[in-house]
């Protein structure tokens, strides 16, 4: 149950940072899904973060497209990609504004509106499965494309907020190299979750794909 100092919404200035601050600053927040079904709201447990021009890992590495665009600001935005023809998966945009960087929600525990996330994840053997892991997430969240640029520190209503919550102190909080991530922006070791947390989903590092002869 969220209390009502833990609801207080992040202000854009919370995203207008470098994203190797914003990142591990995340976890223990809680991101608050409003669906025409009802709420649904997770503590966000693990997270990567991705730096743009500087990250061969980031899809704005080689510059901005259609596809990326929202990465380039303003701060406090959601991107959301497609990936592997299948998967949706939610990211939200740090500054400064045409800088590019952006942290991928990785993986959270549904606090409210498990009933909800259930009937989106009917393959998750526990609760402690229904977003563990970035596609996961977004699938119990109800998260697709058409949220692509919500701003999530608009005011009023907004389908997408994150929440004060209790930040996770430096003591809880762990950090390795991205999941999946080949070449030079597998190296980094810039995946952040809470330690020792149930819902933090595991290592797996990039397999190359074998091309069809």
């Amino acid at each position: 149950m969220i209390t009502p100092p833990d609801r207080t919404p992040l202000p854009r200035e919370f995203f207008d940072r470098p994203v190797l601050e914003v990142a591990p600053d995340l976890l223990g927040r809680i991101l608050v899904r409003t669906t025409p079904d009802g709420p649904i709201a997770l503590r966000l447990t693990e997270v990567e973060a991705y730096d743009g021009a500087a990250d061969p890992g980031s899809h704005a590495y080689r510059g901005r497209t259609a596809r990326n665009d929202v990465m380039f600001g303003p701060p406090g935005h959601v991107y959301v990609y497609f990936t592997y023809g299948m998967w949706f998966c939610m990211n939200l945009v740090c500054g400064p504004e045409g800088r590019a960087s952006a942290v991928l929600l990785r993986a959270g525990e549904v606090i409210e509106g498990a009933e909800l996330a259930r009937k989106r994840r009917l393959s998750a053997r526990n609760d402690k499965e229904l977003a563990k892991g970035p596609a996961r997430l977004a699938t119990a969240l109800g998260v697709d494309r058409a949220l692509n640029g919500t701003d999530a520190c608009a005011p009023g209503e907004t389908p997408l907020r994150i929440l004060t919550g209790t930040a996770t102190g430096s003591d809880q909080v762990s950090n390795g190299p991205r999941t999946g991530v080949a070449g030079d922006g597998g190296v980094h070791p810039w995946r952040f979750w809470v330690s020792n947390d149930p819902t933090v989903s595991p290592y797996r590092a990039h397999v190359p794909r074998r091309r069809r002869s």
